[in-house]
């Protein structure tokens, strides 16, 4: 099986959200390695939660095969 990374942060508020995207795709990366999962590609999203949507997500979400795409 392959699997997608996905970090996200908010630009609104930084002080809230412990870690920075790149400590998320740092411990990520080292859990999927631990469990020997196949990452294909890696997705980061950074922008405020006052708009509506998630566009990276959405992307993401594409790329799954058919019978499993869920627009979010």
């Amino acid at each position: 099986m392959k699997y997608f990374l996905y970090a996200r942060k908010s630009t609104d508020e930084p002080d809230r959200q412990i870690l920075s995207i790149e400590a998320q795709i740092i411990e990520l990366k080292e859990f999927a390695e631990r469990e020997n999962l196949d990452i294909v590609e890696t997705f980061v999203e950074s922008q405020t939660a006052k708009i509506p949507g998630r566009p990276i997500f959405n992307e993401m979400i594409k790329k799954l095969s058919p019978a499993r795409q869920t627009e979010f």
